[in-house]
């Protein structure tokens, strides 16, 4: 439809040109140009008519009815075939336009010049367009052994079949991959995570027929369910459970006034990029009056700090000195993130602060979301971690213990505690450096801002919650990120798309009426209303149709009938204690007026990714910051009355 839009603008354009100069075209030459715009306009109209019937024909049914749509292939082709004479002809038309035997008004040839040059950049972005969504796999995908399949075949063949068509999945996603990391030098370590993470996007994507509009219908489905059921009154049960005692509520509040003071150290880890996003007004200036200043030798930092902006920023931030800083790495790999050293004289701590995603190497590492075991000694809690957050975790291990780092530190300020801060990937990794760090360092505390939540099995999430703290705020979609989580969500997409009635533009139309202007939740008719609970608990016809192969993880989520068969992706889980921030006086998204309310939590209330606008910005380390000054000035103006 968007083609359609833009074809139907050019032709217009194109028949008003040719209206305008229709009397200047008799001059020698002028005959070529006057044939390649009558020409083009019947190109154009062509086109304008196949993507007309596209669009008509895929509004019909629904997603999970392709019935009345049949006809959509014979479009397709017939629209892709309109491809060879479009490309011949701006070919011919660029060939016509140089040529010096034509000797027309200047005015006119510039005219069909931008004419031609506009052709080609609607062809050029079409075919890009076309090579993003088109999918190589193909009817490939139909033989991802389904039951039947696996039935007709010999084992062997059926064996063959899967690998190969395992290894064409992978292939194509690490293409994709390495695509979008073109701008990065790769190394082994990157040619290991590049195939470690399209293995997991092909075990992810491998067992659904799902384009990206269906899962833009499906979130939007969603949301608005889900803000049916919290419409509903609670029951008092549940309300009643989050009512805290006096002592609890007192080291709530002490909790919550630390969380806001090291939050600044998690947020200047992202050194100017964070800063200039905050002050969009000021820090360029305050940083060019800084970069020219004196720094610490050279020893004291790692990495490239061109003009000085990262440090200027982080001196800004913090209102620390120069003096007060141990060591500062801007060093940046694969598994190998930034991380800064310094004395905090207020809390009379040590603070290390490791920072959150801010380039395409964190974004790798924190893909890499294998499990791995974790080995320390004398901690009987061993399980399972992430696998990416934990080499970024050995990293900086590796260099505060080996190159005596804190010793240095510790020398100089010996009756300070050692306290580990980050936000987002760093959050994560300054968990597990934490749990590293803790035989060496009994009296370590560890604040973790919007952690990811696939990050500790059970038995190390439970022993982090003498010295961890993690702070999340409303609805943030990087505490709720697990494997677990995301085939959960994979399969409420797939139940709710299938069985809606209505046609995906609807569904599509409507929702993004309800994200932007709000109102009332859509009451869709689906193929789920009036099915008793037990029929609900079986996958529906619809939603078969969808399912190329239930993988290994989806049918873990379905059945716990099999307690001996671990799933594929195993449960990893918050780290430590949890502070959950809720906004409380707005629903809308763009509020300046926001009163926060903060409570202790559990790893329960995260087993759910939620669908909302917020989803992403509560994530955001100024939001998380501007949320915990909220709470801490509330409650000292509580205590000043």
């Amino acid at each position: 439809s968007f083609e359609l839009f833009v074809r139907l603008v050019w032709w217009i354009g194109i028949l008003a040109l040719y209206t305008v100069h229709k009397g200047h075209f008799n001059c020698p030459g002028g005959g070529l140009l006057r044939s390649y715009l009558l020409i083009l306009l019947i190109l154009l109209a062509s086109i304008i008519c196949a993507l007309s019937a596209l669009v008509y024909v895929s509004m019909q049914g629904t997603i999970s009815n392709p019935g009345p749509r049949k006809s959509l292939p014979k479009l397709l082709y017939t629209r892709l075939l309109l491809y060879l004479p479009e490309f011949i002809w701006a070919i011919v038309g660029a060939v016509w336009v140089s040529d010096s035997s034509v000797h027309c008004e200047k005015a006119v040839i510039n005219a069909i010049i931008g004419t031609i040059i506009a052709s080609w950049v609607i062809i050029i972005f079409t075919i890009i367009g076309v090579v993003i969504v088109f999918d190589p796999l193909g009817g490939k995908k139909t033989f991802y052994l389904t039951d039947s399949v696996t039935r007709n075949l010999e084992s062997s063949q059926s064996g063959q079949l899967l690998y190969n068509v395992k290894n064409s999945a992978t292939k194509v996603w690490e293409k994709r991959i390495r695509l979008l990391c073109c701008c990065i030098v790769q190394d082994d370590d990157h040619r290991v995570a590049f195939t470690s993470i399209a293995e997991l996007f092909r075990n992810y994507f491998s067992d659904t027929d799902l384009v990206p509009s269906d899962i833009a219908a499906g979130l939007t489905l969603l949301h608005q369910e889900q803000d049916k059921m919290e419409s509903c009154p609670k029951d008092p049960e549940e309300v009643l459970c989050h009512s805290p005692s006096s002592l609890v509520a007192d080291d709530l509040d002490i909790e919550l006034e630390n969380a806001a003071h090291f939050m600044l150290f998690a947020a200047a880890a992202y050194g100017w990029p964070y800063y200039i996003y905050t002050n969009p007004f000021t820090a360029l200036c305050k940083l060019s009056g800084d970069c020219c200043g004196n720094r610490p030798t050279d020893s004291d930092i790692t990495g490239s700090d061109r003009h000085n902006f990262h440090f200027g920023s982080i001196l800004q931030i913090t209102g620390l000195q120069y003096r007060d800083f141990i060591h500062i790495s801007f060093h940046n790999k694969i598994y190998e993130i930034p991380f800064f050293v310094a004395l905090d004289h207020k809390k009379e701590a040590i603070v290390v602060a490791v920072r959150g995603t801010l380039s395409f190497e964190d974004i790798l590492t924190d893909l890499s979301a294998d499990c791995e075991d974790l080995t320390l000694e004398d901690v009987l809690e061993n399980g399972f971690v992430h696998k990416g957050i934990t080499q970024a975790a050995n990293y900086i291990y590796r260099k505060l213990i080996n190159e005596g780092i804190l010793n240095k530190a510790f020398t100089i300020a010996s009756e300070y505690k050692l306290v580990i801060v980050g936000h987002s990937l760093g959050a994560g990794t300054a968990a597990i450096l934490a749990v590293m760090l803790r035989n060496s360092f009994p009296t370590l505390r560890c604040y973790a801002f919007s952690p990811p939540g696939g990050l500790l099995s059970k038995s190390l999430a439970d022993y982090t919650k003498h010295f961890i703290i993690s702070v999340i705020v409303g609805k943030d979609l990087v505490a709720r990120l697990s494997m677990p989580n995301m085939e959960d969500l994979k399969r409420r997409i797939v139940r709710i798309v299938a069985n809606c009635n209505r046609p995906k533009y609807q569904i599509l139309l409507r929702g993004c009426w309800y994200e932007v202007f709000g109102g009332d939740p859509d009451d869709f008719p689906t193929e789920l209303d009036g099915r008793n609970q037990d029929a609900l608990n079986q996958p529906l016809l619809a939603e078969e149709s969808l399912m190329v192969h239930r993988s290994p993880s989806y049918n873990a989520l379905e059945d716990e009938s099999h307690p001996h068969s671990p799933p594929q992706y195993p449960h990893l889980y918050l780290p430590g204690k949890i502070i959950h921030i809720v906004e409380e006086s707005s629903s809308k998204l763009w509020s300046s007026d926001t009163k926060y309310t903060a409570r202790w939590s559990n790893e329960t209330v995260f087993s759910s990714i939620l669908i909302s606008p917020k989803m992403v910005t509560d994530h955001m380390p100024d939001v998380v910051l501007k949320a915990l000054n909220s709470l801490s000035q509330e409650q000292g103006s509580c205590i000043s009355c």
